[in-house]
């Protein structure tokens, strides 16, 4: 049964359940250095050139299970003993290079960075370079590739850049932790904090402190744990020792109908549910800043909510999203959400207490509408917002909405508007391509369809805005 998409995954995924396992034991101290070892036994290397390096890395894997450097405030941290020390040449002319009469490369290059040998092959000029691809895109043979990291081409927002011992580095003033390079480092050498053993604690000590602990699961959820049923994982929440499970998606439903009043009011926003996109925004738009709704986002409105009507209560969020990691260390938000994690440690969880999910009966997860559910999908808050607009019965507002997924197509999205060559009146972004069915802390990443999210969402029996917030009161 296949669980993950890599191996890389997959390696994550056993260091996750050792750590957890000795944690429900309280053998965690006694055991960090012997994990590596349960991990990768014997003297046969199954990844790197030998076991004593694996288990090196492994054992910087452990400390990021047990929620990394503590000086280091990004949740997105890399394992230099992981990184392959990966190519970052940018622009190069390879042996494909024919020395045509053309030179289409040389004479579209503005910055005089082409020039040709003796031999009539090209070079490029990296002191001149300034790496905009322009050579590459009019070569007929493409003979010129550009060579960078995986991590650093996935990372949008240019935040990856080299160590002086050529391991990836990130820039924590442009990263915004939404975790793009988590998932496509081949090597896993760029991985997320985690902080289960904080969730281990929190249902720990509910014990005996007596206080319930709550499980709000994002949407996204609909699209994965495929193997079982939702219900099953439902149920498997509870085994683990949650007191409630409750769909973000609630908090969705109270975000969408104040967000379109705030709207209305104000005449122009960009959404605040997607953490990453927010940061974007604060570090790149600064100006916009000022734009974005003031409303929590749907995982800390639902907390606080649970905060002040079920006290004494601890919350722990469960998404596809490495960036509600830090979103939760945020003051404004600390005090409603307790700790987050992803799938992907929710299926360590369950494993480290032997549940199988499968094997369990279902339990019931509604207590949202179709419109909070859809939060899930790119165009799922647009959609939302414009409910909410008609259940406020807004009338006189022209309703202008824009969707844009992936940060490429947010920094279009943003840009224009802040030149007034956008014709919209409000900004929905999200950091992951397709929204958080996309998030780097999914257990696949596969495409996703839009049209398995509405089903989910048209599965709830609260097929309004009201009458799921209506439940609240």
């Amino acid at each position: 049964m296949r669980k993950f998409d890599t191996k890389v995954q997959y390696l994550k995924y056993k260091v996750l359940r050792e750590v957890a396992r000795h944690a429900w034991d309280d053998t965690l101290l006694d055991s960090i250095f012997e994990i590596p070892k349960t991990i990768v036994p014997g003297n046969t290397p199954t990844m790197r050139c030998c076991v004593y390096k694996e288990r090196a890395i492994l054992g910087d894997r452990v400390k990021l299970a047990m929620g990394g450097d503590k000086s280091n405030p990004n949740v997105i941290e890399v394992i230099e003993t992981a990184c392959d020390e990966c190519p970052m040449g940018g622009y190069e002319v390879t042996n494909a290079c024919r020395g045509c009469l053309a030179h289409r490369c040389e004479d579209v290059c503005r910055f005089g960075a082409l020039t040709f040998d003796e031999n009539h092959v090209a070079h490029i000029d990296k002191t001149k370079c300034k790496e905009c691809g322009a050579c590459s895109r009019v070569c007929p043979y493409t003979a010129i590739i550009s060579r960078k990291r995986p991590c650093e081409n996935a990372c949008k927002v240019k935040a990856i850049t080299m160590n002086e011992d050529l391991s990836a580095r990130i820039d924590n003033s442009k990263c915004i932790e939404c975790g793009a390079c988590v998932y496509q480092c081949p090597f896993g050498a760029i991985t997320d904090k985690s902080y289960i053993l904080d969730v281990i604690d929190i249902i720990k000590k509910s014990k005996t402190e007596n206080f319930k602990v709550f499980a709000v699961v994002a949407p996204s959820i609909s699209s994965q744990f495929t193997y079982a049923r939702l219900g099953q994982v439902v149920k498997g929440l509870k085994e683990l020792g949650f007191h409630t499970v409750v769909e973000a998606a609630l908090g969705a439903d109270m975000v969408a109908f104040a967000e379109s009043k705030e709207l209305a009011e104000k005449g122009f926003l960009t959404s605040s549910c997607c953490p990453a996109f927010v940061s974007y925004i604060e570090k790149t738009f600064p100006d916009m800043k000022q734009f974005v709704s003031h409303n929590l986002s749907p995982m800390a409105a639902i907390a606080k909510y649970i905060k002040e009507h079920e006290a004494p209560c601890r919350v722990v969020f469960i998404g596809p999203c490495t960036a509600k990691k830090a979103e939760v260390q945020k003051k404004e938000v600390s005090r409603y959400v307790d700790a987050a994690m992803t799938f992907e440690e929710l299926q360590a969880l369950f494993d480290s207490k032997d549940i199988d999910i499968m094997t369990l009966g279902e339990d019931v997860l509604d207590n949202a509408s179709y419109f909070g559910r859809i939060f899930a999908r790119s165009g799922g808050l647009s959609d939302a917002v414009c409910q909410g607009l008609k259940e406020h019965g807004i009338t006189d507002f022209e309703y202008k909405p824009f969707a844009c997924d992936g940060i490429e197509a947010c920094r279009t999205a943003l840009f224009k508007k802040s030149k007034n060559m956008l014709d919209a009146n409000f900004i929905e972004g999200m950091a992951c391509v397709g929204g958080c069915i996309g998030g780097a802390g999914c257990l696949t990443h596969g495409e996703k369809n839009k049209a398995e999210v509405d089903k989910y969402g048209k599965e709830a029996y609260e097929k309004t805005i009201s009458d799921a917030i209506a439940l609240l009161k």
